[in-house]
């Protein structure tokens, strides 16, 4: 893990702190709080079509809040929340989720990654190192997203499925999201590998609370996820 304090040629002024929330109010100004506490002052908060009070909280804890009149999915809210960052002069663009399960540590591990390979796009990963204990059911749906992902993706990687995720400027520009909702992020590694941008895989550490667990993926939303990926693979091809 990168000590806090440590020198980086990147600025921290140059990097965007992207959040897709939906409902977060009990989170997300503490997630808020300990990034703006980390140094990073640009925080992006997309909420979602949220109802309970997410984007005030968001607002108060000092992000830049976006809104979702209406509730359109988590690629969706990365989406405009990418597009606002890159308006405003982003160099690096962090995807970051609003449950607490992310650690704002992990942004200074993915900035080194970057900035050691001199890749385009650094991926967080719960299975590299031995940092995460993922609960057993989650284990296993991972691992069929990751099988499918390699099949249909061509790209080589240990975790699919992880929202903290570190974009050059000229990544973010390349890699645009079309998927609205969580078939986003296998999305985002199919159009990695057929753009031939180098990335890179960090370790990163997960937090599994209570909380974070109830609002996880279910086994039929990985289904639906696989299948919204069939669907647009046969759309382009036609």
């Amino acid at each position: 893990m990168t000590a806090a304090g440590s020198p980086f040629l990147v600025s921290r002024e140059g990097v965007w702190i992207v959040i897709p929330a939906y409902n977060e109010a009990r989170t997300i100004a503490g997630v808020v709080s300990s990034l703006r506490r980390r140094g990073y002052r640009h925080v992006c908060v997309v909420s979602d079509g949220s109802a309970d009070g997410t984007p005030e909280l968001a607002l108060r804890a000092g992000a830049d809040v976006l809104e979702h009149v209406v509730n359109l999915g988590q690629g969706a809210a990365l989406a405009t929340g990418i597009e606002y960052a890159l308006a405003r002069g982003a160099q690096y663009v962090c995807t970051f989720d609003a449950d607490g399960q992310h650690s704002p540590d992990s942004i200074d591990d993915l900035l080194e990654a970057l900035e050691r390979s001199q890749a385009e796009v650094a991926l967080g990963s719960r299975f590299l190192g031995s940092q995460t204990a993922v609960p057993f059911s989650r284990r296993l749906l991972l691992r069929a997203a990751l099988a499918f992902t390699r099949v249909h993706a061509r790209v080589r990687v240990t975790d699919t499925h992880n929202g903290l995720r570190m974009f050059t400027r000229r990544a973010a520009e390349a890699i645009t999201i079309e998927q609205p909702q969580m078939a986003h992020a296998s999305e985002i590694l199919q159009k990695l590998g057929e753009s031939k941008l180098k990335f890179v895989e960090v370790p990163v550490e997960i937090v599994y609370t209570e909380y974070s667990k109830k609002k996880g993926q279910s086994g039929f939303d990985s289904v639906k996820i696989i299948l919204d990926l069939l669907y647009r693979s046969i759309a382009v091809r036609h």
